[in-house]
């Protein structure tokens, strides 16, 4: 490709990171989606833009398809192709969206994974052993006692928490949106714990409700090495992640209430038909008390 079109896709990238202010993490998307594209087309000796046709397109999905990608990344490569060539629309360097008819292979809807109550009690009943065990626990729950992702809990600054109200204030959720939840009283017993020991670490200007042993906000790494360290200490088999916290919360909530448009509030899902996915959950509990206790559910041994 000719140096021309290599810095169109850096004005756009700038585009995306000045005006639309996406995140860090989807910058470093987009720039790792259309750079295989333009490797793709260098491969297929394209100069410039207008070059690409609907047909080339389709092969470089296809041939993306042929080295392993999954639906998933496949449909968000093609997503990232469709916006840029958007762009180019715009300032008139294509007449047409090449990518505009194309769709990536449907993936399988995978049910995300979540601990039963037994397992939380197990993972949250603790005595913690030290400021930083202390820190550890207020975190956890916290995560499952207001459904956070990771990202709103590494961002979550002292003046956001009101113990005595017991709410917290989720001021950059996903997509900049802000919401207020509810505290419950274990996550709120174990902040108020964890409070007078931050005070022991190095924290300065540091307005982080969660800081690290330099006194410095903890990243999102961090909370999850974090994490697998408690799992392995508290003999829990399988993965453990932040978001499965997450899980597990929206669908206990879903289980016990049935209202499935305050789980997505809680959840801060733009759409409902994201929240949806732990109706599926919900169902395959019910499914397996309907098999284990039902007389006629099961067929009889011959």
């Amino acid at each position: 490709m000719d140096q021309s079109a290599v810095d169109v896709c850096q004005q756009f990238l700038l585009v995306l990171k000045v005006e639309r202010q996406l995140s860090p993490n989807t910058l470093k998307a987009y720039e790792r989606d259309l750079s295989k594209l333009l490797s793709y087309c260098a491969e297929q000796g394209l100069k410039s833009w207008p070059e690409l046709t609907s047909h080339l397109v389709r092969g470089f999905i296809a041939e993306r398809h042929r080295q392993g990608l999954s639906s998933r990344s496949l449909q968000r490569e093609l997503s990232a192709c469709r916006s840029f060539f958007a762009y180019l629309i715009k300032i008139k360097v294509l007449l047409n969206n090449p990518a505009g008819g194309i769709r990536a292979p449907k993936a399988a809807k995978s049910l995300p994974n979540v601990l039963d109550v037994d397992q939380i009690h197990g993972l949250l009943e603790v005595e913690p052993a030290g400021p930083l065990e202390s820190r550890d626990l207020a975190m956890w729950e916290l995560l499952y006692s207001s459904g956070l992702r990771v990202s709103e809990l590494a961002n979550i600054n002292l003046m956001d928490v009101d113990l005595s109200g017991k709410t917290i204030h989720v001021v950059s959720g996903k997509g900049k949106k802000s919401r207020l939840l509810p505290l419950g009283s274990k996550a709120v017993s174990a902040i108020r714990t964890w409070l007078p020991l931050r005070s022991q670490f190095d924290v300065l200007n540091e307005m982080a409700l969660f800081v690290g042993k330099r006194g410095t906000r903890l990243t999102t790494r961090s909370i999850q090495s974090r994490l697998e360290r408690w799992r392995k200490h508290q003999g829990l088999q399988g993965r453990l992640y932040p978001h499965m916290l997450r899980h597990s919360f929206a669908s206990h909530m879903l289980e016990s209430s049935q209202d499935l448009r305050a789980v997505q509030e809680l959840l801060g899902h733009s759409n409902i038909s994201t929240t949806q996915v732990y109706t599926h959950l919900d169902f395959q509990h019910l499914a397996a008390v309907y098999d284990q206790a039902h007389p006629r559910a099961k067929q009889k041994k011959k």
